[in-house]
């Protein structure tokens, strides 16, 4: 399966299998039909991706649909387009507004033409399935599950969770993270840091204000926890006996090595997004005020700029310099990005790209912990490598000299 086109969705593998080991045969069962309609979508979106063309451009028009149930997207019933009446169903209505608020957001921040940035069509599927535990991207649209009524409530309920999952529409667009180890969770951390903003910008919170928290509203009353993961402290968003703890890194020396496969979340792109997600929140503490006006910025034009391969050293120096394009070498937001990436330990090396690529290279064949004996390696790789040019250059010398 490509890479960079998996299904994208909001609550990660590893809390779902958690369910399966439910004392009650409802929420196991709800579990396991979210699981194996997952694994079929995910087969349906690589064959359809083989064939993808360009979409076809829609002014970013709304339209919402009611799946009554289903799993077969074409069956759904047309509930509410973009110049309809209100719905008399709450999960229409609030699809309805979480993609327009994403869309707006999009456009009056940062000039992007909807999805695409070229007016891509934003189409919504609610009542997907039966009691199904999930909402997701496909790479064409968005869809939600309504929850088994248990552990998961319905998953329109929560504006960041429509605007992340359409921000991997977005990534899909600009730099296409890959989908897994490094790339991945930069892919997840994109998708959580501007889900935070579209709810932060339409409440108008400051930075100071916002609580970071991404699907604090996807748990049912009865589930103790504050959301399905914390931007502001990873690693803290639950600690339940359902569920466990919530085991988020904030910084590489914590960084998750697990197999690049769906049952090892592909590499823990779900876990290790807390760092860069750390990275972002004191990066828009530091500089304050709204955060989508400064270190949203600064985030958006270093995910366009950026490869599909990127590790997080090489976004880290992508944001370095955007920073300093954007507001000036040495400015005080420049400076608020540095610290950020250092306190996670991803400190920020100011030398050009195809250097801090074999950095990063490096450190990630040594663990992508952060150890510095990979680099050490590489250091006393150059150091040799110049002492031969060195020599080099004498013996040319010599000979000149001789002649």
């Amino acid at each position: 399966m490509s890479r960079t086109n998996r299904l994208n969705c909001i609550i990660p593998p590893y809390l779902l299998k958690r369910l399966l080991e439910s004392e009650d045969s409802e929420v196991r069962q709800a579990a396991l039909d979210t699981m194996l309609t997952t694994a079929r979508l995910r087969g349906e979106r690589a064959v359809r991706a083989s064939f993808a063309g360009v979409a076809a451009p829609g002014n970013g028009r709304r339209t919402v649909f009611d799946c009554e149930q289903g799993t077969f997207l074409p069956f759904a019933v047309l509930t509410r387009p973009e110049d309809g009446p209100e719905s008399a169903d709450d999960s229409v209505n609030r699809a309805f507004e979480g993609l327009g608020l994403t869309r707006d957001f999009y456009k009056e921040v940062f000039q992007r033409d909807s999805i695409d940035g070229h007016g891509m069509r934003m189409d919504g599927y609610v009542h997907f399935g039966v009691k199904f535990n999930n909402a997701f991207w496909d790479g064409q649209q968005m869809v939600f599950g309504d929850g088994d009524g248990r552990k998961f409530g319905n998953l329109t309920g929560s504006l960041e969770v429509i605007a992340h999952e359409l921000t991997h529409g977005v990534t899909d667009h600009t730099s296409g993270f890959e989908y897994h180890r490094q790339s991945g969770a930069l892919n997840e951390s994109m998708s959580d840091v501007f889900g935070s903003l579209v709810k932060q910008w339409s409440l108008k919170q400051s930075a100071e204000e916002a609580d970071w928290l991404i699907g604090a509203d996807v748990w049912t009353p009865g589930i103790g926890a504050d959301a399905l993961r914390s931007m502001k402290a990873p690693g803290h968003a639950f600690n339940n006996p359902q569920f466990g703890k919530d085991a988020q890194p904030d910084r590489m020396s914590r960084f998750i090595h697990l197999p690049d496969t769906e049952e090892g979340d592909f590499g823990g792109v779900h876990f290790n997004s807390g760092i860069p997600n750390k990275a972002f929140f004191l990066t828009a503490v530091a500089i304050g005020g709204f955060a989508w006006e400064a270190a949203g910025l600064i985030w958006y034009e270093a995910l366009k700029a950026s490869s599909a391969e990127a590790l997080f050293q090489d976004f880290a120096d992508t944001t370095f310099h955007k920073a300093g394009e954007l507001f000036g070498v040495g400015s005080a937001e420049q400076s608020a990005v540095q610290a950020a990436w250092q306190e996670v330990e991803v400190p920020v090396r100011a030398v050009p790209s195809g250097v801090a690529r074999a950095r990063s290279l490096a450190a990630e064949g040594n663990g992508g912990v952060g150890r510095q004996d990979g680099l050490a390696a590489l250091s006393r790789q150059v150091s040799e490598l110049g002492a031969k040019v060195a020599g080099l250059a004498k013996d040319v010398a010599a000979l000149k000299g001789a002649r």
